[in-house]
């Protein structure tokens, strides 16, 4: 089966062993409209001593919410106020800098036979009285819901409010206390219907999605001397629509389905333009217990094009008040990418139980070979593996979406106890889902990623713990005749690791802890790695029903050959007030 533009790394064997087996344009399609029942499951519930006449969604609610149906609706609201204090070793100076922050927010969820999501929103002010600081506003914050309308028929929807790196060249803080450069604030949000019925043994599912991103600031500090100065994101609206028809092995031999797509991405830097559409048929056929072989060919035409820059008398590109290159309405479209024929790709899907499953595929997209695939173990729903290997072409704010999509409606997070920003992965019960490879670099231009992720959760005897690591190679899609020349056919890579662990120590107290690390090649002939590192460690104990009190100690530090290094160290307290 062809994976197809900017699929769910997540999702991949859902897809697979849907006896629909269609073919989806991004990872929300994958979760939302894959089958919940194939004869693969019964074959597989069968061999646990499962009940394999109770549908896939139910126990997984059932489970969710502890057993039975009962509804569940928590919100808790809370303010903050809190004292940080830093002080960088690499300043002679020897200063430690203050600062004060108030911050109100909400935490909820919701389990009911309808509706099912959560919602964690932070915002805080910061308060500088040190010269080297200066007041500034923070929103983080991740959301997921999805709502049943109507028998088939259900609305999804998704938010994520947290920072990013502008440039991959410059600074790369973790902790991000005070007001670090190259850092800027970044929303993306989605929502649309999905349908999915069967009508006399067919399976008939579609969806839409429509999303916006934005990234605030365009302050990416110092960057190597002689390197350029890159357009950073600004805004893009993206479309998203998916249908198809099939049926599961059954009246025939073989699962078969026939779908298509279209996808359309508009971004206000140079009035850049990602346009996909596609139609394909794929088939599914069953050789062994738990085991399928699948298939899938069709017609894709991809177009990536932008505008060139308003130029001087000089010739060189204009840029506005707010950082950004401004684009001439006059100029001709420039293709970045085009990309129309035969895509094709066979794999393989095997599950042994429903504790474990296996995909793979290799096929022909994009104008060259594709191949990808997901390893899941999830024996019970207190611990979750996940490792996937993708391959996806997408721009920023499409692939903060897709990610968004790909968050099951109930997860766990964890936050900077500092800054109250978000980690970049959420767990859940199936595994983590990670944010690193769109937040590595906030870049205006589309651009093909291939890597691999891996992931470990797991909630076991007052203990949680998170493990997350991955890797990624980014090709830049820009004109070579337009203002981004520079990012035309550039590469960059980013490894990641994340690790969080936290653990109820009694009813009144608990700790967190977070260690990460990153190494990021930017790609450019003359700029050095980075190399990130830093760990950050919480204590929380309850004063009296609804106070709590919070103290937190954190290192940070970051490398760059022959530019700029830093190491910083943290400290804070404060308390919190839920209603």
């Amino acid at each position: 089966m062809i994976i197809p533009n900017r699929i769910s790394r997540k999702y991949i064997v859902l897809a697979l062993f849907s006896g629909t087996a269609f073919a989806a344009p991004n990872a929300v399609w994958a979760q939302q409209i894959a089958s919940e029942w194939t004869p693969l499951d019964d074959s597989a519930a069968a061999a646990d001593g499962e009940d394999s006449t109770a549908p896939v969604a139910e126990k997984s609610n059932r489970n969710r919410r502890g057993g039975g149906n009962r509804p569940r609706v928590e919100i808790t609201p809370f303010i903050e106020v809190q004292q940080v204090a830093f002080t960088s070793f690499n300043d002679n100076s020897g200063d430690i800098l203050t600062y004060s922050t108030v911050a109100a927010g909400v935490d909820a969820s919701i389990a009911t036979r309808r509706a099912e999501g959560q919602v964690n929103v932070r915002y805080e002010r910061l308060i500088a009285y040190d010269g080297g600081l200066e007041d500034s506003d923070i929103v983080s914050g991740l959301a997921r819901g999805s709502v049943k309308v109507a028998p088939g028929l259900s609305f999804e929807a998704g938010a994520i409010a947290t920072r990013s790196r502008l440039d991959g060249r410059g600074q790369a803080p973790t902790n991000l206390v005070g007001n670090p450069d190259n850092i800027t604030q970044v929303y993306s949000v989605y929502a649309g219907p999905t349908f999915s019925s069967n009508i006399g043994g067919v399976s008939v599912n579609a969806a839409y999605r429509a999303g916006y991103t934005k990234v605030e600031s365009d302050n990416v500090g110092p960057i190597p001397a002689g390197q350029p100065a890159l357009d950073i994101f600004d805004d893009s609206v993206s479309h998203s629509a998916v249908a198809s028809v099939g049926a599961q092995p059954g009246a025939l031999p073989v699962g078969w389905s026939v779908g298509g797509g279209y996808d359309r991405e508009d971004s206000g830097q140079l009035d850049g333009r990602f346009e996909s559409a596609y139609v394909r048929g794929d088939v599914t056929v069953p050789v062994a217990t738990g085991l399928a072989v699948v298939g899938g060919v069709g017609y894709e035409d991809i177009e990536i094009s932008e505008r060139d820059a308003l130029r001087d008398a000089t010739g060189n590109p204009v840029v506005g008040t707010d950082g950004r290159l401004v684009t001439d309405p006059a100029a001709p479209r420039l293709i970045a990418f085009q990309e129309d024929g035969l895509i094709w790709d066979v794999g393989v899907a095997w599950r042994p139980s429903r504790r474990t499953s296996v995909s793979a595929y290799y096929g022909q997209r994009y104008g060259s070979d594709t191949f990808g695939g997901n390893i899941t173990y999830q024996p019970n729903n207190n611990f979750a593996v996940n490792v996937s290997v993708f391959d996806q072409v997408s721009g920023f704010g499409n692939l903060l979406n897709d990610n968004l999509a790909a968050l099951p409606t109930s997860f766990r997070i964890a936050r900077n106890p500092f800054s109250g920003d978000i980690a970049s992965c959420a767990f859940g019960q199936s595994g983590g889902n990670c944010f690193n490879d769109a937040l590595q670099t906030a870049s205006s231009a589309s651009f093909r990623s291939r890597g691999v992720t891996a992931s470990l959760s797991s909630t076991l005897g007052g203990w949680n713990a998170g493990l997350a690591a991955g890797y990624s190679n980014r090709r830049f899609l820009a004109s070579a005749l337009g203002a981004r020349a520079e990012l035309a056919g550039l590469v960059d890579e980013n490894y990641f690791a994340l690790a969080t662990l936290g653990k109820v120590i009694d009813e009144k107290s608990g700790f967190d802890t977070s260690f990460y690390a990153t190494y990021f090649d930017p790609g450019f002939v003359g700029a050095s790695d980075v190399i990130g590192l830093g760990a950050n460690a919480a204590y929380y104990r309850q004063i009296i029903r609804g106070l709590s009190a919070t103290a937190a100690v954190g290192i940070d530090s970051f490398r760059q050959e022959d530019f700029d290094s830093d190491v910083t160290a943290s400290a804070l307290i404060g308390l919190r007030y839920s209603f």
